[in-house]
């Protein structure tokens, strides 16, 4: 390719996120005359992928393994055949991050909802009352996508009085160590801009369940009605699904936002680390207990319990805690021979420990 041509191509996918390190992994494709171009959209085998030379249709046959973590998603930098009929992508390039959540299939197959991106924006409803538990298993998948969470508190207009929102702001906080809360309202414009300066820069996937107000939040930072918004439930504060596939957009104040459908299952997907981001507080104090293998549940000298008895840790961050390290054991060990064998080993180490002390409880007399 020519210093021009290059030039070119820089120029017209620049505001999609195209920099000098993907055109340098994009190399050896461009030494066969393929073209480099980003995923905006995938459905049925078919992705929509935008080019130097404009947007163009592919199909994805040549990159469809058996692996459903290795096809082709939304957010994809992609090599594609310059010609043909149909034209074929004809692989992606290593993706700096990915976006997975476990499937609802008995099979527990990862899913990849999307990819490259930079800011993973939770959006959560005020609407409705909040659901922190939520929060927090968006917040892991989150963080072990590689991507920096956000938490953004939709319909802040719902909730006037200025004290009453500045405490939910807190609470979700408080679940969200080292993560922005901003809450915005659509309707005034309150937040959008301390919310687009945050997406303003790389890529950002738009996240919640349905009814978050993910749709006309999108709208609002791309200053037109580009995606269509429908009614929001009053008994339960839910809605339909308003988007049924992954859209990538380029905004008008720089960056690129990939919306999502609304989520009902959100489902851990090998997200160890994510969960020990969000629950940092308790990793710490894990620290201090007395045996390294402490599962804060009743051994002696545990620093989690302690802080628990004190109130300096909520006793509902640690049910969250254990809810979501169970949840992604059990995925993981799915895949696992050694790690089930391990489970199993802790199972009877701890019915062993709870039987001894049931017995020295009891005295040494009981049985007679």
């Amino acid at each position: 390719m020519s210093s021009s041509s290059a030039s070119s191509v820089s120029t017209a996918l620049a505001p999609y996120g195209w920099d000098e390190a993907w055109a340098e992994a994009f190399a050896p494709y461009e030494a066969e005359g393929l073209l480099p171009g980003r995923v905006v959209r995938v459905d049925r085998g078919q992705c929509d992928v935008v080019t130097a030379d404009g947007p163009l249709r592919a199909d994805t046959a040549f990159v469809t393994p058996h692996d459903p973590l290795r096809v082709v998603c939304t957010g994809d930098w992609v090599a594609v055949e310059p010609g043909g009929n149909p034209r074929y992508v004809r692989t992606y390039l290593p993706r700096r991050t990915a976006f997975v959540r476990s499937t609802s299939s008995q099979r527990s197959e990862g899913q990849i909802l999307a990819a490259n991106v930079d800011h993973a924006v939770i959006a959560v409803s005020l609407a409705a009352e909040l659901d922190l538990g939520r929060i927090e298993r968006f917040l892991a998948l989150a963080w072990e996508s590689g991507a920096q969470p956000v938490v953004v508190l939709t319909k802040a207009d719902l909730v006037p009085d200025a004290v009453t929102l500045s405490y939910l702001v807190q609470d979700v906080e408080t679940s969200a160590p080292g993560v922005a809360v901003v809450p915005v309202s659509s309707v005034d414009g309150d937040g959008l801009d301390v919310l687009a300066a945050i997406v303003g820069g790389g890529t950002s996937v738009l996240l919640g369940q349905s009814g978050a107000g993910k749709s006309t939040l999108a709208n609002a930072l791309l200053g037109e009605d580009v995606m269509t918004v429908q009614a929001t439930r009053d008994v339960d504060g839910k809605g339909r699904h308003t988007t049924t596939t992954r859209n990538l957009l380029a905004l008008p104040g720089g960056g690129v936002l990939i919306d999502t459908p609304g989520l009902r299952g959100v489902g851990l997907w090998d997200a160890g680390t994510g969960v020990g981001q969000v629950f940092s507080e308790i990793e710490e104090l894990a620290e201090r207990c007395r045996f390294h293998d402490c599962a804060h549940e009743a051994e002696p000298g545990c620093a989690v319990l302690a802080a628990v008895d004190t109130g300096e840790l909520p006793e509902r961050r640690l049910r969250s805690y254990r809810k979501l390290l169970r949840e992604n054991q059990r995925i993981v060990a799915k895949t696992d021979a050694r790690l089930r064998a391990e489970i199993r080993k802790d199972w009877k180490r701890k019915g062993a420990i709870g039987k001894a002390a049931m017995e020295a409880k009891r005295g040494p007399h009981w049985r007679s």
